[in-house]
């Protein structure tokens, strides 16, 4: 998609901090970090969050899912980390493109919110 901020950062046209990639997706440090590991992974192909979301995404998301826990113990998360996403405006989904927030290195806090 021409104007979505996450396929920019994906095809390298926007910089930003590479964690990991494949074929797939690509995983980047977010700018502004929630918890000392804070890392955003996001699929390539361009798919505007969970409600978008069709069969034909199921290779793909249990990749994405494989794939968090892969960066996690990379970044060595073995004591536990998070993963969230937002869908919708409601829900705080600031960019229009399905992502995973990888969140830890130190214990979180309880409430999500």
């Amino acid at each position: 998609m021409d104007n979505c901020l996450f396929c920019k950062i994906a095809a390298g046209t926007i910089p930003s901090t590479k964690v990991y990639e494949d074929e797939m997706v690509y995983a980047f440090r977010d700018i502004a970090p929630q918890a000392p590991v804070h890392i955003l992974l996001i699929p390539k192909k361009h798919i505007s969050g969970w409600s978008a979301v069709t069969e034909e995404s199921d290779a793909l998301l249990a990749h994405l899912m494989r794939t968090a826990a892969v960066i996690a113990a990379q970044e060595g998360l073995q004591d536990g980390y998070r993963i969230v996403s937002n869908c919708g405006e409601n829900a705080c989904q600031s960019v229009p493109h399905l992502h995973l927030h990888i969140l830890g290195g130190q214990k979180l806090p309880d409430r999500m919110a």
